[in-house]
């Protein structure tokens, strides 16, 4: 696939990079050598011909459409946001682990406060994350059954997370029993958004080298809408709810997803 992928003409490859941002609203560099078998500078001269052409915005490590909003708030102010529903979510996970699990968890402020219970509780488990303040949580916290592994690569001190190529392959090369993790927003027919493409590539990683997922959310997330596709709610094994009305939840249903109302 590689092969024939890398032996199409740079004019039709383009067409194709256009149209996957039409579909998705994104593209990374990394992404168009895996799918293309292309190098990195050709990935990039082909986005920067598309953004000559008024297709696509460049952006660290990929491209957007044109004047598509990437607001994104940091950690912290994220961190004080939906607070209980957060707190109720953590609570909700706590009884899907069982010890001696290996559990992917994201950068989320979500997933942070999974983390948190899980670290407090001593659950016996590994958490492998890409998040530093989970990796901080662990040095501050004595909780001797709780080992960690850390995914390194690009540090991106807006989420406080480790992105790019490298944590990319950290996270593909291992295994894990569950994920628990989160996005910005849902689309209306169930595909999971997140508004940076490093980020989206990360959590994309996640759910494939874990035998279940579970994704939070709380009713903010089905207002919001990030620029790159993370996956198809259908992909994920367990979506936790919590003040999301009946109705709110069928299009979930209806793309395939198992959702638990935690409220």
């Amino acid at each position: 696939m590689t092969g024939t992928r890398g032996s199409i003409l740079p004019d039709e490859r383009r067409r194709l990079i256009a149209q996957r941002l039409r579909q998705y609203g994104s593209v990374s560099v990394s992404g168009l050598e895996a799918e293309f078998g292309i190098s990195p500078m050709t990935a990039r001269r082909d986005l920067d011909e598309l953004e000559r052409r008024g297709i696509a915005r460049r952006t660290h490590g990929g491209a957007v459409l044109p004047g598509l909003s990437r607001h994104e708030d940091s950690f912290l102010q994220r961190l004080d946001v939906e607070v209980e529903a957060k707190e109720r979510l953590a609570e909700a996970v706590l009884g899907l682990l069982q010890p001696g699990e290996a559990i992917f968890v994201d950068s989320s402020t979500t997933a942070f406060f999974a983390a948190r219970r899980i670290v407090r509780e001593n659950l016996q488990c590994t958490l492998l994350t890409n998040a530093v303040p989970i990796m901080d949580l662990l040095c501050e916290v004595d909780a001797g059954q709780v080992e960690l592994v850390g995914a390194g690569g690009t540090l991106r001190k807006l989420t406080r997370s480790f992105v790019g190529p490298v944590a990319v392959r950290s996270i593909e090369a291992h295994f894990a029993d569950h994920v628990i993790f989160s996005v910005r927003g849902l689309t209306p027919d169930g595909f999971l958004t997140d508004p940076d493409t490093l980020e989206a590539e990360v959590k994309r990683a996640m759910i494939p080298q874990a035998g279940e997922s579970t994704l939070l959310v709380d009713h903010t997330k089905l207002v919001a809408r990030g620029l790159s596709v993370v996956a198809s709610v259908s992909e994920v094994s367990n979506v936790l709810v919590h003040g999301v009305s009946t109705a709110e939840t069928a299009p979930l249903l209806a793309a395939g997803a198992s959702v638990v109302a935690i409220d």
